[in-house]
């Protein structure tokens, strides 16, 4: 007998993205290292996967607060004063070190306030269709990050009308604006570092545009944070100045290499997130462990040392951007510590990570739908705790394995 369950799974892998994967794994078997399993961690950036030790270069704790001592022992004294959750929903109850979290993230940010959610997909998966009715609207960057798409498509079902704008384009921006009137209220959804290119949105352009045309301005800045700006502040602040009219919403996992993401706002409109988010109502906490470590990353971003942290990073990433160039590869980014190069065809984007992974080090292969089809790109991400020897050596395989892949080009096309 054939269940309903069995039926369903054969209809899902008839589907368009399900029969491209499996295609594509089918094709690469050994180049495609995706859904790999990491086996052991440290010393350094060093992993080990399927027995192989690797330098990883895949991995966005860019200040290498993961292993920094004092997050590791807040952890543990948390764990043992905490336990290991709270088991309620915030709803109900949080415990103080959420509180104490959330306040001193608006210390560091510079808002009236912060709510804090389990990550950054349910903040925006909660907070965009609670920020909007059927009365208003969303404008949306083309290249937004998939999470603030997936909240429009709820806003959407809720009977809130959107529209996509071409990347990083105010004029194209303001002709949507006036498509979609009449409106209530507007927002304007947009990364403030777009994660694959390292591209960074014109903020005052947008706030402009924003303040008259009845529209907030909701930036996800979840690649910015902890790493540009101030003390690690992202885009914001710099670029405009202050956070008037804007819903900020920064990463807690990326360089602050704990768990969860967060909202900058007043406190006012901290009120109406608890009452309006979904995600935050019916979701559970981050748990208590790392509610402390938390904490303590941000007592670390605004410490003395932080800067040198920042200048290790930023002497890795110059470094790594300079050597691709120099080698005449194309590279997106450079003004965060995630590069991507160039690639194109997907087959010759796989094969590079795959070469790169033989000679030790570990990248990560984008191919569509996550970028534009042929547009592929190896995503290289610097961390703190790199070493100079690591970064040299990653370089002198990339020049190898490009090398590699040329000859193989040119044996193909005779």
């Amino acid at each position: 007998m054939t269940l309903p369950i069995d039926r369903l799974e054969q209809t899902l892998r008839k589907t368009g993205v399900s029969r491209f994967m499996e295609h594509f794994e089918t094709l690469f078997p050994e180049t495609h290292l995706k859904d790999l399993v990491v086996d052991a961690v440290g010393p350094g950036r060093e992993i080990v996967i399927n027995g192989r030790r690797v330098v990883n270069f895949g991995c966005d704790s860019f200040l290498g607060l993961d292993q920094h001592p004092r997050l590791i022992e807040a952890i543990e004294t948390s764990v043992r004063h905490w336990g290991t959750h709270n088991g309620s929903s915030r709803i109900f109850a949080s415990v103080r070190a959420n509180v104490q979290a959330e306040e001193i993230l608006a210390q560091w940010l510079g808002t009236e306030a912060t709510l804090i959610y389990p990550s950054v997909t349910l903040a925006n998966l909660g907070a965009i269709p609670g920020l909007v009715g059927k009365a208003d609207v969303i404008v949306y960057d083309e290249f937004a990050h998939n999470s603030i798409q997936e909240g429009i498509r709820i806003a959407k079902a809720n009977g809130t009308r959107s529209a996509m704008f071409r990347h990083n384009d105010p004029a194209d921006l303001e002709r949507q604006l006036h498509a979609l009137r009449p409106y209530r209220f507007a927002l304007i959804a947009v990364d403030g570092v777009y994660s694959m290119t390292g591209d960074l949105p014109p903020l005052r352009d947008f706030q402009a545009i924003a303040l008259q045309h009845d529209a907030v301005l909701y930036i996800d800045d979840a690649h910015g944070t902890g790493v540009l700006g101030e003390h690690g502040r992202g885009t914001v602040l710099e670029s405009l100045g202050s956070y008037d009219n804007t819903l900020v919403v920064g990463s807690l996992s990326k360089g602050f290499s704990c768990l969860g993401g967060f909202i900058g706002c007043s406190r006012s409109f901290q009120r109406q997130l608890k009452i309006r988010s979904n995600s935050y109502i019916f979701g559970g906490p981050v748990p208590p462990p790392y509610l402390d470590a938390i904490i303590t990353a941000t007592e670390i971003l605004l410490s003395s040392e932080y800067p040198l942290l920042r200048a290790r990073l930023k002497t890795y990433v110059d470094r790594l951007t300079t050597g691709c160039r120099e080698m005449g590869l194309t590279v997106l980014g450079g003004a965060t510590p995630i590069v991507s190069v160039f690639i194109g065809d997907e087959a010759d984007t796989l094969q590079v990570g795959k070469l790169l992974f033989d000679a030790g080090y570990y990248v990560q292969s984008v191919t569509f739908p996550a970028v534009p089809y042929h547009g592929g790109v190896i995503r290289i991400q610097v961390n703190a705790n790199h070493t100079s020897a690591q970064i040299e050596g990653l370089l002198d395989a990339l020049g190898e394995t490009m090398t590699t892949l040329l000859a193989r080009s040119s044996r193909r096309a005779a």
